[in-house]
């Protein structure tokens, strides 16, 4: 490694002394490697400011690449499916296949009664709640009396899971479109955007302390345009690092994060909301049924006795 850094150190040596003939990538270049090696003299601080604003970028892209890691899984339907459960169109009979398909328009058991004998549906529905609902119709099916009251829960049980799973399948829906697109598009634009005039900055700082290394080592002759050459640079960095502060503040300033945030907790409220409600409306016809039937057991009971 000695022998390394000593020949490196007479190959930059020879390339400073080389002056205007060297193009400033090739000083950058050998800039950057004298940084990397340790061999480089002292470099040019950046504003605090600067920094600071950098350590506040690279944390909002983390919220960012974070939240969106989770949230993508709204692009997938069947994220709370349950993964060893074995169910096709070949596995329910027609009845309950047309059933399944529209339980989520109707509002009253009457209306579920008419949609068991409709065609089958074209769309199988791969959420928890539609296999719910399609595991209450099957049921139903199979006790086969729609004056059982276990057979009716089932079928009021049924049409209330489609409809929760139809309000979470809006969910996603909204969740994609206005959050996951919107800091996407954060991601892809304004942070990209923010890394691109921080790259710039990065190059205009090796641009200017290779510029100083070469004015060190300059003949007499350049000095003159050593110097001016410094000037030049340390002008291209100036206005680097104010584009880029610019660039950083206007990111971290806009509320665009915020009021994606808000719809992606609105759209959680809708779905959660829709299913209280549904379930509140059903648990009392199931209590009510189950209230006649426990009655029933009861009368049997002391008849037999």
């Amino acid at each position: 490694m000695d022998a390394f850094n000593k020949g490196f150190a007479s190959f930059t040596s020879s390339l400073q002394g080389l002056g205007s003939q060297v193009t400033p990538i090739t000083r950058r270049t050998t800039r950057l490697i004298q940084e990397t090696i340790g061999s480089a003299d002292e470099k040019t601080k950046l504003p605090e400011e600067y920094l600071e604003l950098e350590r506040r970028v690279d944390a909002l892209k983390t919220v960012h690449q974070k939240l969106l890691s989770v949230t993508s899984q709204y692009e997938n339907e069947s994220y709370d499916y349950p993964p060893n459960l074995k169910e096709s169109f070949t596995d329910l009979s027609k009845t309950i296949s047309e059933k399944v398909a529209g339980l989520s328009q109707v509002s009253s058991a009457a209306e579920a009664g008419a949609v068991l004998t409709a065609a089958p549906s074209n769309k199988e529905h791969k959420t928890l709640h539609h296999a719910l609902s399609r595991a209450a119709a099957a049921g139903a099916e199979a006790l086969g009396d729609s004056a059982d009251p276990l057979a009716s829960a089932l079928e009021k049980y049924a049409v209330a899971e489609a409809k929760i799973g139809d309000a979470r399948l809006s969910q996603d829906s909204l969740i994609v479109s206005r959050f996951n697109a919107a800091f996407a598009t954060t991601l892809n634009t304004s942070l990209r955007f923010a890394a691109k005039a921080r790259a710039n900055v990065h190059k205009a700082r090796l641009n200017l302390d290779a510029a100083k290394a070469a004015a060190k080592t300059a003949k007499p002759e350049r000095q003159v345009a050593a110097r001016v050459e410094v000037e030049q640079a340390e002008d291209e960095f100036v206005a680097a690092t104010e584009e880029a502060v610019s660039v950083m503040k206007n990111i971290l300033d806009t509320p665009e994060p915020l009021r994606n945030l808000s719809d992606l907790i609105a759209a959680q409220l809708a779905y959660h909301k829709a299913s209280v409600e549904i379930l509140n409306q059903l648990l009392p016809e199931i209590d009510e049924l189950q209230s006649v039937q426990d009655n029933k057991y009861r009368e049997a009971r002391e008849a037999s006795t």
